[in-house]
Formats: C-alpha cells, structure tokens, sequence
C-alpha cells in the first residue's frame, strides 16, 4: 500500500541522501556497460552466434559437472588439417602438394595462436568480468532491495505516528464525552489513556525502523563503495587482454612473414625443365643479375637485322670479384651458415664455386653467411 501511494502521489517518501543515491547512479553504469562490454567481447572472440550459444552450454555443463572444459579446436586448425589432406592425396612431391603442406603447418600454428589468445582472454578478462556480475553486483542488488524495504516500512511507521498524533490531538480539542459525569469522565480518560499509548508505540516502531534503515543504508553504502576497487580490478584485466591481442596479432604476423618467406624460397627453388636441346636460352633474370657476362649478349646479322645468339658462359663472381647490393626485405637466418639481412641496408656479395646459384655469400662487417638472391639488388 505504500509502495502504491508512492507512485500516485498520495504519501511521502523519505530520500536517501545525495552521497548514497550517487554511489547507486555510479553502480547501474558500471552494471550496465559491464554486460556490454562482457557481450561484444563474447562475441568478437567467437563471432558466430550458433557457436557461441553452444560454447555457452557446454561451459554450463562442465561446471556443474565439476570438469575442466577441453580445448577447442580452432577454425583455422581445421584448414590446416584439410589441406595436409588434400596435399597427400595430391602427392606431397608436387608442387602443389609441397604447398599445400606449407600453408596448412601455418594455418595450424596460426590456429594454435588463436586458441591461446582465446584461453587467456577467457581467463583473464572475460572471467572477472562475469564473476562481478554474478557475484559482486548480485550481493549489491540483493542489499538494495532490503535497503528499499527497510525504506518502505520507515514510511509507514512514519504514517501511522501522524495519524496516531493527529487522532490525539483531536480528541484533545473536541472530547466526545462530557466530563461534567463521572461515568463519562472515566471513558474520555481511557479513551486518551489509548491515544497515548498508541503514540507511544508508533513512536518506538518509528525509531526501530530508523535504525534498521540506517544499518542497512551503511551496508549498501560500503557495498557500492566497492565499486572503485572493481573498476581498478577491471583496469588490470583490460590491459592484460589488450597485451593477449598485442602477443596474438604479433603472432599472427610473424607466421605469416614466414610463410611468405617460405613460398618465396619455394617458388625460386622450384624451375620449369627446359625443353631437350634449346635453340637459344636466356638465363635465370634473378641469377643473372648477381653475374659477370663476358662478351654480349646478341649478334647482328648481316643486313641490320639482328637475331639471338648463345650467350658466352657467365662469370661467377668470385672472391676477389665482389659487389655491392641493397637489401630488399628484412630477413631472419635459419641456422649459423646463413647471414640475418634487414631491408635497405648495403652488404658486399659474392659466390664461391659450386654455390647453389640461388644463393650468394653476403658479407657486413665481421659477419658472413649465405643470403639468398631474391632478398637482394645489384648495385653498379
């Protein structure tokens, strides 16, 4: 009944106070854009809805039934897998098996990253968020609610001590007995004698009910103060997610400057075989630019026109025959006989005899190793 008059006007409500009704609009917002950022999190690291949903479930099912819930396999661990199938059924000496099984080992690692990314945003963002839903603000929604009936019985108490004071003070101005009888005389006291107890006892219920609002309005009061640590909670958990997406996209673009890496190597190692006896051949553009020719290229036929000849045998470039050339990508050495390049940077080349022609000896400094021919430009 209250509660009721409340809402049309037709009682009075006490206000908490300023602090405490901040502490509140303070809470809801936290509240509020908690479960939002906890959902689109949710669904930014696993955007389909169907597999979310079940995702969801399962996470239900293992904890209620105690159990640790197994790992995922990740979408691109999938394709990998696929594709490492497809390239035995191929043939894996192909080269578009040989292929296949080099994407589909960085489809997997890329998947491996993918499921550790997923995991530790599980564990360290997505989990204290859930945990201040379901536990924090579920005990601060629990105390409102007493605290909201520990209001409302402070205003009924407060109603029945007015009516009570105002029933007495009526009586006291118009006595309905004549006091001049004696019979009469005895009612018109008793009837005071109940009007003053009965404000004695609104009275006492009234401090009753102010005390139990009060305790429980310093409860929830202490309880939403609690809200600053949950923020300064959530600060850690944020960078921490922010630092798993930084490591996981690091990942991901190492992986992929690899596999590139690797196509490239593959793709330079892997030659079209020359038809049987050739007229006339022009030689690897990319080896050839790390080579000395010595004699031209071309001769002419007598009457102007001039047709392609063999080229003489190219000269290697040997120790004392060095160049110059500039790096073009950035490139990481597989083992000690190789040389680390970074793009831009100048080196001093040269070939030895029997060197895979795909490779060169490449020196900066002190440092000397093998460097492949495609990171590099011939400088004049």
């Amino acid at each position: 009944m209250q509660f009721t008059e409340e809402r049309l006007g037709q009682a009075e409500k006490t206000e908490l106070d300023a602090h405490l009704e901040n502490l509140i609009a303070r809470g809801d917002c936290t509240k509020n854009w908690t479960e939002k950022i906890l959902r689109q999190t949710e669904v930014l690291l696993q955007p389909n809805p169907i597999d979310h949903t079940g995702a969801r479930i399962e996470e239900f099912i293992y904890d209620k039934l105690d159990k640790k819930i197994p790992s995922r396999t990740t979408n691109p661990e999938i394709l990998g897998q696929f594709m490492l199938d497809a390239a035995q059924e191929f043939g894996a000496d192909s080269p578009y098996g040989t292929t296949l099984i080099t994407v589909g080992e960085y489809q997997k690692k890329l998947g491996s990253a993918e499921r550790e990314f997923l995991q530790t945003s599980a564990a360290s963002f997505l989990t204290p968020l859930r945990n201040f839903l379901e536990g924090d603000w579920k005990t601060i929604s629990k105390e409102r609610r007493l605290l909201e009936n520990r209001r409302l019985d402070l205003d009924i108490c407060k109603a029945r001590l007015k009516k009570a004071k105002q029933a007495e003070a009526k009586a006291a101005a118009a006595p309905d007995f004549q006091e001049t009888r004696p019979r009469n005389y005895v009612l018109s006291a008793s009837a005071s004698a109940l009007l003053s107890e009965e404000v004695d006892k609104s009275e006492h219920e009234l401090r009753v009910a102010q005390t139990e609002f009060d305790r429980q309005a310093e409860v929830t009061r202490l309880l939403l103060e609690g809200i600053s640590s949950t923020h300064l909670n959530h600060l850690r958990c944020l960078r921490d997610f922010a630092e798993a997406q930084a490591t996981y996209h690091a990942q991901c673009h190492h992986y992929m400057h690899e596999l590139q890496r690797e196509l490239a190597r593959s793709a330079t190692s892997v030659s079209v075989v020359p038809p049987p006896n050739p007229p006339a051949v022009c030689p690897n553009p990319v080896s050839s630019a790390f080579m000395l020719e010595s004699g031209p290229s071309s001769s002419t036929v007598p009457g102007g026109s001039s047709s392609l000849a063999p080229r003489p045998s190219p000269v290697q470039l040997t120790g004392s025959g060095t160049r110059k050339a500039k790096v073009l990508y950035d490139y990481d050495a597989h083992d000690t006989s190789e040389l680390s390049l970074l793009a831009d940077e100048i080196i001093t080349v040269y070939t030895v005899p029997g060197m895979d022609p795909d490779w060169l000896v490449g020196e900066r400094g002190n440092d000397k190793g093998k460097v492949p021919v495609t990171y590099l430009e011939l400088l004049s």
